[in-house]
């Protein structure tokens, strides 16, 4: 593995080193890694995530080297540089009509995907449900038994190097059409309520003791979530803003099911 990670680093510093045909078979075995699941783009240590940026340089570099191709899947059609994946019932998962998946994305047995899109890098866990609609994007790491409910959109990330992934950690419940971007992590067990918005720059307060607490880019674990908004002050005057308000949290419990189901009755969080 240091030696692959070498000769993309090598490739990367000098790209006419695209030409040749040796760097192009080390990019593809990087996809080809990825999209077995045999590395991931970022993965935990902890409490933290480390983001493999060779990885990362890789699936860029993979772009450039392949060419469109036309896609026939019986009467549909795509043209397309990235190829799909393929195989799902030797690799355990289900996957209904008009749901896709390219290569370079990896799906542990166990997740389902309705009719949703993953994109390449992504890493999703056992037991997710990818819901109607919703999407993942490049490198976006979605753990175990994790609901991504209708319409939900996962941001993607490549450039810059150094950033994270957008990370929903696992056993969370993510509501309809929420939108998570730009490398925000959602800790273990969290909620988010329907149409719960979450960038780098959005405020995340807890409002469940006198005084807030105010995060950003990362919602704490077994944390219940809705919209929001507070008023700011620009030169034209005072206005709301989005954010997302912590209103309580999931019990530590060993059932998750009855866990999330109390969360979402004791605080009448729409999904």
């Amino acid at each position: 593995m240091e030696a692959l990670k070498n000769k993309i680093e090598s490739i990367w510093s000098d790209r006419s080193l695209l030409e040749q045909e040796d760097s192009k078979v080390a990019i593809r075995e990087v996809l080809e890694l990825l999209d077995k699941g045999k590395i991931r783009v970022a993965e935990p240590d902890g409490d933290h995530w480390i983001v493999h940026e060779w990885i990362k340089k890789a699936v860029l570099m993979y772009f450039p080297i392949q060419e469109m191709k036309t896609i026939e899947c019986g009467p549909l059609e795509f043209h397309d540089k990235i190829p799909l994946k393929k195989d799902y019932k030797s690799q355990g998962v289900r996957v209904v009509p008009h749901a896709i998946a390219r290569h370079g994305a990896f799906l542990e047995k166990g997740v389902i995907m309705m009719p949703s899109y993953v994109n390449l890098g992504a890493w999703v866990g056992s037991g997710t449900m990818v819901d109607t609609w919703a999407t993942v994007g490049s490198c976006a790491q979605i753990g175990r038994n994790v609901h991504l409910s209708g319409g939900v959109g996962i941001g993607g990330v490549l450039e810059p190097l150094q950033a994270t992934p957008t990370i929903i950690e696992d056993n969370c419940f993510i509501g309809s059409r929420c939108i998570v971007v730009e490398g925000v992590i959602v800790r273990q067990e969290a909620v988010l309520g329907a149409g719960v918005v979450l960038t780098k720059s959005t405020h995340i307060i807890d409002i469940t003791s006198d005084n807030p607490i105010t995060y950003k880019g990362e919602v704490p674990a077994r944390s219940v979530v809705i919209p929001g908004s507070y008023a700011k002050q620009f030169p034209a005057g005072s206005y709301n803003v989005n954010c997302a308000l912590i209103i309580g949290k999931r019990k530590e419990s060993t059932d998750k099911k009855t866990s999330l189901n109390d969360a979402l009755r004791d605080h009448s969080v729409s999904v």
